[in-house]
This record gives C-alpha cells, structure tokens and sequence, in this order.
C-alpha cells in the first residue's frame, strides 16, 4: 500500500513537471515580443517562476525516488509507456 502511495506521488509530481514544461514552452517565444514594457516585464516574471517551480517539483521528485536506481529507471519507463511516450 505504502509503495503504491508513494508511486503515485512521483507519478503526480511528473505529471505537474510535464504540465510546466508545456506552459514554459508556451511562454518562451513571446519573451521580449511586445511593444508594452509591463507586458514583456510580466512575461519575464511568469517565466521565471515556471522556471522556479520546476526546480522545486524536480527537487521534490528527486527526494522521493527510490534509492534503488533500476527500480526507478523501470518506474519512469513504465509512466512512460503509459502515457504513451
């Protein structure tokens, strides 16, 4: 139970980090696109706390993953295959 728990965790935690990584990708080619100073400034800002928060999530991923590297190389190849990448 434990380990399905955790399992689903870092499953929730790669899910956000993929949803960031296309928000990101979303944002990036508009930086500095504007003619309005507050809206490039504002695009800098959403971009740096994107960019902020898939540190923190990575970082949260990292400690709950299992020590066991084979194991957890097999996990993320499962997730992996699940979502069809």
């Amino acid at each position: 139970m434990a380990a399905d728990y955790e399992r689903g965790r870092r499953d929730g935690l790669r899910l956000a980090l993929a949803i960031l990584s296309a928000e990101e990708e979303k944002w990036a080619p508009l930086l500095g696109e504007s003619r309005s100073w507050r809206t490039n400034r504002d695009r800098e800002v959403r971009h740096k706390a994107l960019q902020v928060a898939q540190t923190r999530l990575q970082t949260a991923l990292s400690k709950l993953a299992p020590l066991d590297r084979e194991a957890s190389d097999a996990e993320l190849a499962a997730a992996l295959a699940k979502v069809g990448l």
